[in-house]
């Protein structure tokens, strides 16, 4: 009723709605000078309000956000009819892979591993899980993630990455997750109890993780 149809790009969405969407919502009594249009290309956060009128049933309201420019949503409805945007994470469909293969990591280089999208922790093995799942990644690891840059720690060097916001965990080797040219996380090693620096077998097993996690996700 609300879509008339959705394109899907490489780096965005855009969601094109019924010409009489309007009269849809408010069973054809909405004036046209009270119909509310959000110009393309918004970037920053903007609220709005639809309401839903009938005559034989309260009015519903409902909310509407448009949290940020170029994002691919996931779309759902509930019981009550309420439209719910969600971002969409590529690796957050691979969770049981990303998992395993933190696990993988893990056990095998003998350093704690992390995965994570754009935005969040989605995997994590040899560091408790609840505190690290679902955490907000750094703003410099955002900064890694965007230039396509990968991080390792060797002996000598000074630079230090702390990739997860409120902890204070440093990263010693982190490669992002590239598919189909575009940048959909990353795959990292923290830093172990003993402080050791990783070598090329533990590096090596990182980057082929995120080159495995970038071709199922092509897949």
């Amino acid at each position: 009723m609300l879509i008339d149809c959705i394109f899907v790009y490489e780096d965005h969405i855009e969601i094109r709605l019924k010409s009489d969407i309007d009269a849809i919502l408010r069973s054809g009594t909405l004036p046209q000078e009270d119909a509310a249009n959000f110009n393309q290309g918004i970037v920053d956060s903007l609220k709005s309000v639809i309401v839903q009128t009938s005559e034989k049933r309260p009015d519903k309201v409902y909310d509407v956000n448009i949290v940020s420019n170029g994002d691919p949503l996931e779309i759902y409805t509930d019981n009550d009819g309420e439209v719910i945007f969600k971002k969409y994470s590529p690796i957050g469909e691979l969770s049981p892979y990303s998992a395993q293969y933190a696990d993988v990591m893990c056990k095998n280089a003998g350093y704690p591993a992390l995965i994570c999208d754009r935005d969040h922790i989605v995997a994590a093995s040899g560091v408790p899980r609840k505190e690290y799942l679902g955490r907000r990644v750094s703003h410099d690891l955002e900064e890694l993630m965007e230039n396509r840059r990968s991080f390792t720690v060797r002996p000598g060097d000074s630079a230090e990455l702390y990739p997860v916001e409120g902890l204070e965990r440093r990263a010693v080797v982190c490669f992002p997750v590239i598919a189909s040219g575009d940048v959909n996380g990353a795959v990292l090693l923290l830093e172990n109890d003993a402080g050791q620096h990783p070598r090329d077998t533990e590096i090596k097993l990182a980057q082929v993780a995120a080159g495995f996690l970038g071709k199922q996700m092509e897949e």
